[in-house]
């Protein structure tokens, strides 16, 4: 009998009978290996009022027992990277390196917030007026939904739940319903870490899942991880609700080469972050600007590199997996052919390509496009596969011109030996996270992750000192405790003297 993958609520497996259930894919075989349970609104309620009454002793908490659950968890999410690792291979498909590195940079973002005591600590100025202090404190927002998306089923959630928690807030997660079992696998290492029942709670399921959570008047703030069309729905829905809203959508993300950078350093970035997780990276290199003359030189040695791309299952060392599911694959592949018919130059084609896997797996190898108009839809799309483009521009105003005049502003990187040129561009570039000669620059955990532009809904940016602000309402007191003797009704506005 197959798996079923059950909702956990209140420190334990959900045991009623879903309505509706999904299957979950290996996507090395094409094999469905599990059933996930698909919550109904009455189920989101549920975990919704569980969070909301474990919330009232958690809030109160002692930062001392907030931060020794962080480290107990901490702990525990090291000793077990690997088996939560194998988790994702079996249900994303991504390599296992580049899952154990997923869970690497969650696990960073969680010793992070062990340091909540002096994250949280808030500012006091004595004798403000005569006789009258002011200090402000933090306090939690209260009960927070995470969506979170199928292409890091670990790190997603890594990045927002600890912080919530950490805040003094509970949690509802709705993972993917593509690959859910890595959510449920944390969850239980919470509770192992001593976290109360109820403070983190996982539900499955859809669209009907999401929107239960968008509506429910106790979820005070959400964070999400998705496209772009999904994120623009989510903030506008959820903040119509009167909620707090972070949605973090799509990106186009563009490595412009310069023609004095080190084109084999430039070929290796732009293989590695193009086909990593096979493209399924919302970080993921999909568009190589090259600045004349480099074109010939720098497609010629990518596609030298690509060549070499050992593809298959992700558990027999193999350099790039499938994608996630048979319909993605498919859509993805729908892209290769629409660059061919709108004229842009196949380099190399990742349909069809013998692979180290099992024939129904979900299969398209590391595609290379040439001389792609900016009208084409493998430009304009986000196609969240690997398929790589190449645009050719004449100089660094060009290039910056097709930079800005993008709608996705996430991340994107440039690759020169000029600091000059190097500088002008971070100053220049209209994207919120930008690397030198650095192809997926995604923050480290003490800074904070987020795009511009249609790449982000909402004001604050993921983890780091915005994610304690989101998770944090301030609240500002100003005391006096006046001498006796000293009185009398006053009607003046009130001065600092």
């Amino acid at each position: 009998m197959t798996e079923l993958i059950r909702h956990w609520v209140a420190g334990k497996f959900d045991d009623t009978i879903p309505q509706r259930t999904g299957e979950v894919f290996d996507p090395a075989t094409g094999a469905v290996t599990k059933q996930v349970a698909f919550a109904a609104e009455s189920d989101v309620d549920a975990a919704v009022a569980k969070a909301a009454e474990a919330l009232k002793e958690w809030r109160r908490a002692s930062l001392a027992k907030r931060s020794n659950v962080l480290f107990a968890f901490r702990e525990l999410l090291n000793e077990r990277k690997s088996e939560l690792a194998e988790i994702i291979t079996a249900e994303h498909g991504k390599v296992l390196s580049d899952a154990a590195g997923e869970v690497q940079r969650g696990l960073e973002n969680v010793e992070y917030v062990c340091g909540i005591p002096n994250l949280l600590r808030g500012g006091f100025s004595e004798n403000a007026s005569t006789s009258v202090d002011v200090h402000s404190v933090r306090q939690p927002v209260g009960v927070v939904g995470v969506i979170s998306p199928f292409n890091f089923p670990a790190m997603v959630p890594l990045w927002f739940v600890p912080n919530a928690i950490a805040c003094g807030n509970a949690v509802v997660l709705k993972p993917s319903e593509k690959d859910p079992s890595a959510a449920n696998f944390i969850a239980q290492l919470w509770q192992e870490a001593g976290l109360p029942d109820g403070v983190l709670n996982v539900v499955h399921g859809d669209k009907v899942a999401v929107d239960a959570l968008l509506a429910n008047p106790t979820v005070k703030a959400v964070s999400f991880v998705g496209s772009t069309p999904v994120a623009r729905y989510v903030y506008e829905t959820g903040t119509g609700n009167g909620k707090r809203v972070q949605a973090l959508g799509g990106a186009k993300n563009h490595m412009v080469v310069l023609p004095d950078a080190d084109l084999d350093l430039a070929a290796d970035a732009a293989v590695s972050a193009g086909f990593g997780s096979a493209g399924e990276r919302c970080m993921a290199i999909s568009a190589v600007v090259a600045v004349d003359p480099v074109g010939d030189e720098l497609v010629a040695k990518i596609a030298e590199r690509m060549a070499k791309l050992n593809v298959g299952d992700g558990r027999r060392g193999c350099d790039m997996g499938p994608l996630v599911t048979a319909a993605h694959r498919d859509r993805v592949s729908s892209y290769v052919d629409a660059g061919v018919a709108a004229g842009a130059e196949l380099v190399m084609d990742g349909r069809g390509i013998e692979v180290d896997g099992a024939d129904d797996g979900f299969w398209l190898g590391p595609t290379l496009f040439d001389r792609v108009g900016t009208d084409m839809s493998i430009y304009t799309d986000e196609i969240f596969g690997p398929v790589l483009s190449v645009l050719r521009v004449p100089s660094y105003d060009a290039a910056l011109e097709v930079l800005n005049a993008n709608p996705y502003g996430n991340g994107t990187a440039i690759f020169t030996q000029s600091g000059g040129a190097a500088r002008q561009y971070c100053e220049e570039v209209e994207v919120g996270m930008v690397g030198v000669n650095v192809p997926i620059p995604v923050p480290v955990s003490y800074y904070s992750f987020g795009g511009w532009k249609d790449s982000l809904f909402g004001d604050a940016h993921a983890y780091g000192p915005d994610g304690i602000q989101f998770y944090t309402r301030t609240k500002v007191v100003t005391t006096r405790w006046p001498d006796p003797s000293h009185g009398g009704v006053d009607l003046g506005f009130p001065q600092s003297t």
